[in-house]
């Protein structure tokens, strides 16, 4: 681990039991890279160098990575796994969104779908949206009693424990954007016609709830980060920021995982190709 990715971890990692104000924290803040472009260059390597330790994990066969992307409206997550994994091939990387839970999915526990969708050995499976729309939607729209949603902090934590006990490394990110940024990245997608299908008038009933939903994060951020699976506050509003710091921290824990390809059985001096 290089000084620098050693100093993005410190910088954004939510300690074991912290109390987050992520009022405190500048979603615009560049600090910890240098000029923009010469940044952007560099997370193109980082993509380049994820794809050659995916592919030796992915060789290796017995351990899995999570990434869980969790954010407000518009905060960047299709955008994070096009820069981040653009260069992954696509045999070692599965992707699942999180929407709505179906009659199927309502029949059965909250932490069902999720399971399901967990990455298997050699993998690294992405989540954009995640099991903590259960302690954040949820919560806010009052999907669930409160005394419910109480417990799944404890249940969720428990979850992932069991997770990285049986061979899972999970990276959380919450990619955090200013209520400013939201609201020009909502109007642009008015604006432009090639982005309407992005535009959802739900996402403007849920901006009406920010305040609501930054405690909510807040609760999360404390109650959820833990030494198994820690979260990570990205400063969001600059999206070469936030793929920046994503791409960093997802190669420093690839490299201290680092997986090795398989030693055969075999000689190769004792074969020939005709």
């Amino acid at each position: 681990m290089t000084d620098h990715e050693r100093a993005i971890i410190e910088r954004l990692r939510v300690k074991p039991g912290e109390h987050v104000r992520l009022k405190d924290r500048d979603p615009r803040d560049s600090s910890l890279f240098g000029a923009e472009q010469e940044t952007k260059t560099a997370t193109d390597a980082i993509a380049r160098d994820i794809d050659v330790l995916q592919d030796r994990l992915y060789a290796e066969g017995s351990r899995a990575l999570l990434v869980v992307l969790q954010g407000t409206d518009t905060s960047g997550k299709d955008g994070t796994i096009r820069t981040v994994f653009n260069a992954t091939g696509p045999l070692g990387v599965s992707v699942t969104a999180f929407g709505v839970p179906t009659t199927q999915e309502l029949a059965h526990d909250y932490l069902w779908r999720v399971h399901a969708a967990c990455p298997r050995r050699g993998t690294i499976g992405i989540f954009n949206r995640s099991h903590y729309e259960d302690v954040l939607i949820a919560k806010v729209r009052k999907l669930a009693p409160k005394e419910a949603v109480e417990q799944r902090y404890d249940q969720i934590n428990a979850f992932e424990r069991m997770l990285t006990e049986n061979g899972t490394t999970i990276l959380k990110f919450m990619l955090h954007i200013s209520n400013g940024e939201q609201k020009e990245r909502l109007q642009e997608r008015l604006d432009d016609p090639k982005k309407h299908w992005k535009f959802n008038p739900g996402d403007l009933e849920d901006r009406a709830f920010w305040n609501e939903y930054q405690e909510a994060y807040e609760t999360m951020l404390h109650r959820c980060s833990t030494q198994h699976a820690p979260w990570y506050v990205i400063p969001a509003d600059r999206k070469w920021v936030r793929n920046a710091a994503i791409a960093s921290i997802v190669k420093a824990t690839l490299e201290e995982m680092n997986p090795q390809y398989p030693k055969v059985s075999w000689n190769p001096d004792d074969f020939t190709i005709a």
